[in-house]
Formats: C-alpha cells, structure tokens, sequence
C-alpha cells in the first residue's frame, strides 16, 4: 500500500488536523467531524450545510468560506456523516434565518439528513432541504434509488451560498438550489480504480487498456466498459450523453472535474474536446472550470458537469468566493 498516511483509523482526523493548520478563517472540530466559517453564525443570514463521505476533497470542506457553505460535515471515506454532525454544525451555523441542507443522493446521506433536519427542527432551527442528483450514467445504483448526485453539487452549493450572501430569504435560496440541480447533468470516466485507505488495494477491477463509461464517485459501475478511447472519443461519449438528458441551447457552466490522479495537462486538453463537442453542438459555453473538485481518492478520470444558466444565475456564479478549494473576486 502506497499512500501518505498514519494508519487508516485516522485518516480523517489527521486531515482535518491538517486542514485546521492550513486555514486558520475556518474552525475545524476534530472530535466531533465539524468544519464551519469562523465568523458563523452571521446575523440575518441564511446558512448552507453540505457533508458527506470523505475521499472526495475539496468537496465539501473545501467549500465552506464565504459565497459557498456555512458548515461541512465529513464523514469516515465513502461513507455518510451521523445525524448528530449535522444537527451539531446546524446549530452552529444558524443565525435565525434558517439553515439549508445541501443533500447529494446517497441512501446513508439522505436518510441521516432527513433525521438530523427532524431533530434541528426540533431544537427551534428552520431547515430546508436540496437533494442533488445530477448523475445521468445510471439509475438506481449500489449506494442509491435514483440518479447519483457528482459534480453538480459544486454548482449548487456556489449558486446558493451566493444568494445566501447576497441575504435573500430562505425560502429563495432553497429555490436558487433546486434550480441549479435541475438545469445540471453529469457524466463520469474512469480510467483506473481507487484504493481505499482501510482496503488498501484497488476497490473494482478494471483490467488494463479498459475504461468504466459512466462511473459513479465511489467506484459504482457505470454504462459500460470498453477499450480505451481517446480523449476525442471520451469527450464526444460523455458530452452526448449529458446533452441527451438536458438538451439545451442555453449558455452553460461547464465544469471538468478531475477523479483526483489526472494531471492538469490531460484535463486541460480534455476540456478543449469538450468545448468543442459543445460548439459542434449549438451549445454556448458561459464560464469554464477545471480541476480536481470532486474526487475519488486515487481515481484516475474525469467528469462533466454542464449547468443551464441564465442571467440570475450567472450572477450568482460570478459572485465572490472565499474558500479554500474555490476563490476569486475577495
């Protein structure tokens, strides 16, 4: 085993030790698996709280600062956060102006979200819910009944944690949050499997010169496997089968999102495949992003995320973030 760990136990802990070092603008609770804004709650403010499974960083503790989340909740890798995270990080976040629970579809995620949103509520806090399920590849996968929430995730938790800084009510910004998730479709590639730290050894079988069409971020099956392709053909498989779930001709955001072990060079010439792709297509391109956000360990591949946007939204995204897996504008 080849990782730059202790020991698997305490892999999350350490990182967030680590994190805690890092960003001093964050507070980060070790013990109790809770990453929030130092300046949380802030007054009249709605709050945004997102978690899940660790393994797929910056997601989500990367994104908590301001423009994008109040609070993150990690759990142990691939696997959901408790109830009490959440209800502890709501409690902690909540300004008064309610708190809103960014949900990807996952059974343990929303199940634990559904509990912790009951027992919030029941300590006084408004919570209001957004399930995220992007994920066009497959229906109804091992971790899920429905499509699988990826990469849209980051398009929802930055459009709304926009319009939460901009202090629109609740209410708004829970609807800026579906928005976002219904004018959003993802498709992933993988080139290699990933090695869980408590497995130590690759996590699926893909044999040499295979690629998995339509994985999910936790290693789920996907479409199909074939021989390997070229970026050319990837980019023409996965931007087509988005586009036959959204069909837009409306400017999109655009997010190539790197599974965590593909280098900058490859995904910046895979985005070049996709724009063209989408050009080929009739299909405006808004804004670009390009990178590791949504990861999966040591996952060699990579994902498209194209978001509908129109003016409202667009504003939003433009808007400024400070966190410490996506900035500009502060």
């Amino acid at each position: 085993m080849r990782m730059l760990i202790n020991v698997a136990e305490t892999v999350v802990a350490d990182a967030l030790r680590g994190m805690a070092a890092a960003h001093p603008e964050l507070r980060v609770d070790v013990e109790n698996r809770v990453i929030t804004r130092s300046d949380a709650p802030v007054a009249g403010k709605v709050a945004l709280v997102s978690g899940g499974g660790s393994g797929h960083e910056p997601l989500h503790g990367g994104f908590v600062g301001p423009g994008m989340l109040s609070a993150a909740c990690p759990g142990e890798v691939f696997t959901s956060p408790v109830p009490d995270q959440m209800v502890r990080a709501a409690a902690a976040v909540d300004s008064g102006a309610g708190v809103l629970f960014v949900i990807k579809n996952y059974t343990g995620d929303v199940l634990n979200f559904d509990m912790a949103a009951d027992l919030a509520e029941d300590e006084g806090i408004q919570v209001a819910k957004v399930l995220v399920n992007d994920d066009v590849a497959v229906t109804d996968s091992l971790y899920t009944a429905g499509r699988r929430g990826t990469g849209a995730t980051l398009f929802v938790e930055k459009l709304a944690g926009a319009a939460a800084e901009e202090g629109m009510p609740l209410e708004r910004v829970e609807a800026i949050a579906r928005k976002a998730n219904e004018n959003s479709r993802s498709f992933g590639v993988a080139l290699s499997a990933c090695s869980t730290p408590a497995k130590g050894s690759p996590t699926f079988d893909l044999p040499a010169g295979e690629l998995e069409l339509g994985v999910g971020i936790h290693g789920e099956p996907g479409r199909e496997r074939r021989a390997m392709m070229t970026s050319r053909e990837i980019a023409d498989f996965a931007v087509d089968a988005v586009l036959e779930d959204l069909d837009s001709h409306d400017p999109v955001l655009v997010l190539v999102n790197g599974m965590g072990a593909t280098p900058l060079l490859e995904l910046y010439g895979f985005n070049a495949e996709v724009h063209r792709v989408l050009g080929e297509r009739g299909v405006p391109v808004a804004r670009t992003l390009v990178g590791d956000y949504v990861t999966s360990l040591d996952m060699a591949g990579t994902s498209v995320t194209l978001c509908r946007v129109d003016e409202e939204l667009l504003r939003l995204w433009d808007a400024p973030v400070r966190t410490a897996g996506l900035r500009w504008g502060m």
